[in-house]
């Protein structure tokens, strides 16, 4: 039986058909839009949560209030309660607040010692800030004004909490039920630490859990390595990532652990909330449009040209790039390949932030050639959304991408992806075929510049055979890549776990 009330387990016997009801769900995350973000992370804790409610899953999280969320919803909590939280021979006072937003209940971890600071991350005591938030859930959980049966943590800064909870809780009733599920978003953050943390932080037996099979990870503790050893199930945001990480490629040292586990690993990929991202309704872009009403598009276009300084050519393939410039994201392909694009009748559009010496390059670039590129080495939500709005093409080299959430925006935005076949971009950008005029993208599979060359090459080709580009545009916006499809694969995970 299903209702829009709730979602039931059902499975039959020899005598008649039970009904198990779904349990509820405790996120535990250091981001969640629109408190505080940095990455994808932060989008999929604000938007996954309200869906799996509005699957009838009673689905809450908490956070740790940071100094970097907004005042206005800092202003908006009311507490619920305050206790001590002993961390090793450290006893820190825990406050505890609440809030609902967008009807998702969030609760704060309240501590100023450790969450405000400037910036989320990056204190030489990571260790100790986050193993206090880990001990400070599992000490709250009496205190909440709801009982969740999964606790679902989300990359190492929540990861040592399944070991906490089998350690020292287990035992105790209230404790006995839970279960643990631990989504790897991205595994080159790991969380490592002096293996001192052991019994410093955490009070446990440094003989018996500094071995390879638990938490030591070349000579240092990882607190990723504990949640994928302890966590009941494991998740990764798409099948692709899930299988890259066994392999000693992509595994960053964990392959091997991972190997061992795999048949409790899930690769699901991430979704984008349909809301926010909706060029049909966004206030942030300048001409809403749809897949039916696609030519007005082109007035988003010739905005975001005037807004970048661009001459306003209606005719040229717009192509942006809104990234952090890291090496995973295939920035060297783009700066090895700049020249070649330079020479192309086409325009550019780049919104990143991230290592001085990418934006010292592109900016040298952009100087060279004003009327071909323009690059903004800040971060802002609204051109983010005109970039997507305006542009024809979305560029994303990426030498690893675990899922990926702006090949989906842009899809959703009609601008056209091409993408290295990696990871989710692997999973959700299928290649277009001009022979059926199926597919939504342009995928090539090396991580060179020839090859990202040779798609782009294809792309700008296609963008002058204009009912074929217009098709291939439909295309990409009529995909589903909403959480409504995705949010199964989180279901089905939290079946197993109370069958």
């Amino acid at each position: 039986m299903i209702t829009k009330k709730s979602i039931y387990f059902v499975y039959k016997n020899k005598k008649k058909a039970q009904v198990i009801p779904m349990k509820p769900v405790l996120f535990l995350a250091t981001e969640s839009f629109p408190f505080v973000k940095s990455g994808g992370m932060g989008d999929v804790i604000g938007s996954l949560p309200r869906e799996l409610r509005r699957q009838g899953v009673e689905a809450r999280v908490i956070l740790p209030k940071f100094s970097a969320i907004p005042p206005s919803l800092a202003q908006a909590m009311t507490p619920l309660s305050s206790f001590d939280v002993k961390l090793g021979w450290r006893k820190q006072p825990c406050r505890l607040w609440r809030l609902e937003y967008d009807g998702v209940i969030f609760y704060f971890v309240d501590n100023d010692y450790y969450f405000n600071r400037q910036g989320l991350y990056g204190w030489p005591d990571d260790a100790e800030r986050f193993a206090y938030f880990c001990r400070a859930v599992l000490e709250a959980l009496p205190h909440l004004d709801f009982a969740p049966h999964i606790l679902h943590c989300h990359d190492w800064h929540t990861a040592i909490l399944p070991l906490l909870l089998k350690a020292g809780y287990a035992g105790l009733a209230s404790y006995s039920r839970l279960k643990t599920v631990l989504t790897i978003h991205n595994i080159e953050y790991q969380g490592c630490f002096d293996r001192s943390v052991l019994t410093d932080l955490l009070e446990l037996d440094n003989t018996y859990y500094f071995t390879s099979d638990r938490l030591e990870f070349y000579g240092t503790v990882s607190y990723l390595k504990a949640g994928i050893v302890f966590a009941d199930a494991l998740t990764t945001v798409s099948p692709s990532y899930a299988w890259e990480i066994t392999t000693p490629e992509g595994g960053r040292g964990l392959d091997g652990i991972l190997r061992e586990r795999q048949a409790d690993l899930t690769g699901i990929v991430n979704g984008i909330d349909y809301d926010t991202y909706n060029p049909g309704g966004d206030p942030l872009i300048d001409t809403p449009y749809t897949w039916q009403s696609v030519q007005h598009k082109q007035q988003n276009k010739t905005k975001l040209q005037e807004l970048s300084g661009l001459p306003v050519q209606p005719d040229i393939p717009l192509m942006s790039m809104v990234s952090r410039l890291v090496p995973a994201k295939g920035l060297d392909i783009l700066l090895e390949s700049l020249p070649v694009m330079m020479d192309y009748n086409a325009q550019w559009v780049i919104m990143s932030t991230g290592e001085e010496r990418y934006e010292t390059l592109l900016r040298a670039i952009a100087h060279q050639y004003p009327d071909r590129l323009y690059v903004q080495t800040y971060f802002d939500e609204g051109m983010a959304h005109r970039i997507y709005a305006g542009s024809d093409l979305y560029l994303q080299p990426s030498l690893s991408e675990p899922c990926g959430t702006s090949q989906l925006v842009a899809m959703r935005y009609g601008s056209v992806p091409l993408v290295r076949a990696t990871g989710g971009l692997k999973d959700t950008v299928i290649p277009f075929n001009e022979a059926t005029g199926a597919g939504t993208g342009f995928v090539f599979d090396s991580a060179n510049s020839r090859e990202f060359l040779a798609a782009l090459r294809q792309a700008v080709i296609l963008y002058h055979h204009r009912e074929t580009w217009h098709s291939l545009v439909k295309n990409a916006m009529k995909s589903d890549h909403s959480w409504r499809r995705s949010v199964d694969g989180y279901l089905a995970v939290y079946r197993r776990l109370q069958s």
